[in-house]
């Protein structure tokens, strides 16, 4: 007895789990088309928190513009959000895609730093050689 409910509770468990919370919108944006604008929307804030006071005056327009980028408007976007926020499995691999994608470009900026840098100091110890010859 104890064993069939402890199966009958397993059984309901998935059956719940594996039911769909939300309906896919009719106009649902692609999983990888919703990565890229994630991604985007990601760079936007990042540079509406660096440039605070200049971004403020644009915010509504930077949003206009990522819209309109991805041909999409904000209540697909939102519709959107939502149906794949109701799939856990399918966010979170959402969201590791545009870490991945974050922690590239933060790479490549590192790099070319770093390369900007170097140039700087062999370009200064070269001018420092000329003048003590």
């Amino acid at each position: 007895m104890k064993q069939l409910g402890i199966t009958v509770l397993l059984f309901l468990i998935v059956v719940g789990c594996a039911e769909k919370v939300v309906e896919p919108p009719a106009d649902v944006i692609p999983r990888e088309k919703m990565i890229t604008i994630l991604y985007d929307l990601a760079l936007l804030n990042a540079t509406n928190s660096s440039f605070r006071n200049v971004m403020q005056k644009q915010n509504k327009q930077m949003m206009e513009l990522l819209y309109e980028r991805h041909n999409i408007d904000s209540l697909q976007l939102a519709q959107s959000d939502l149906y794949y926020a109701s799939k856990p499995l399918e966010y979170e691999y959402i969201y590791e895609q545009i870490e991945s994608r974050l922690k590239k470009k933060q790479k490549s900026l590192e790099d070319a730093k770093k390369q900007a840098n170097d140039s700087i100091k062999n370009a200064l110890k070269s001018g420092n050689k000329q003048m003590s010859q």
